[in-house]
């Protein structure tokens, strides 16, 4: 298996995810995309805590302004139409690819059997958390998660252009 293309972090990016977050980051690997300034918007968190604890969140949406956009789309029932449309039967497949893809993202960096076959973000069924889809639209390039790329459509926030504080 082959290890996911993104940056290691270096240390200001730990420190500037950890800022984002309000909290330590924990088990931050790479950076897998970042805001048109540069900055982390979505961190590759290792699929084993450091304290060992299983982390099925391979992609983890860490910009402040994207996680705030994105919320206002959950609490607007965005996810319910999101996955309304999987009843196509095209998107259905395209998103399951989406999920085999994160799937083999992730063990590409370490097999973890507690997790094994869970992705995130309620895929391939269903559509459970916008962040987490977007997450993996925006490392994996548009095109290879169709329901994060429509929510990333949708958002009032875009990585082109900056909205770091």
């Amino acid at each position: 298996m082959t290890r996911p293309p993104f940056e290691p972090p270096t240390e200001e990016d730990i420190a500037e995810v950890s800022r984002q977050l309000g909290r330590p980051a924990r088990g931050v690997i790479g950076i897998a995309a970042r805001c048109a300034c540069g900055r982390p918007t979505v961190v590759a968190t290792s699929p084993r805590l450091p304290d060992g604890t299983p982390f099925p969140t391979l992609y983890y949406l860490s910009h402040p302004a994207a996680t705030a956009s994105l919320s206002t789309l959950e609490a607007t029932g965005v996810m319910a139409e999101l996955a309304g449309e999987l009843d196509d039967p095209e998107l259905a497949a395209a998103y399951r690819a989406a999920h085999e893809s994160y799937l083999a993202d992730r063990e590409g960096i370490l097999a973890v059997p507690e997790i094994a076959g869970y992705s995130a973000g309620g895929m391939p069924d269903r559509v459970k958390c916008l962040h987490a889809l977007v997450a993996h639209a925006l490392a994996a390039g548009p095109g290879v998660n169709p329901i994060g790329d429509r929510a990333l459509a949708r958002a009032s926030w875009s990585p082109e252009r900056c909205e770091c504080v």
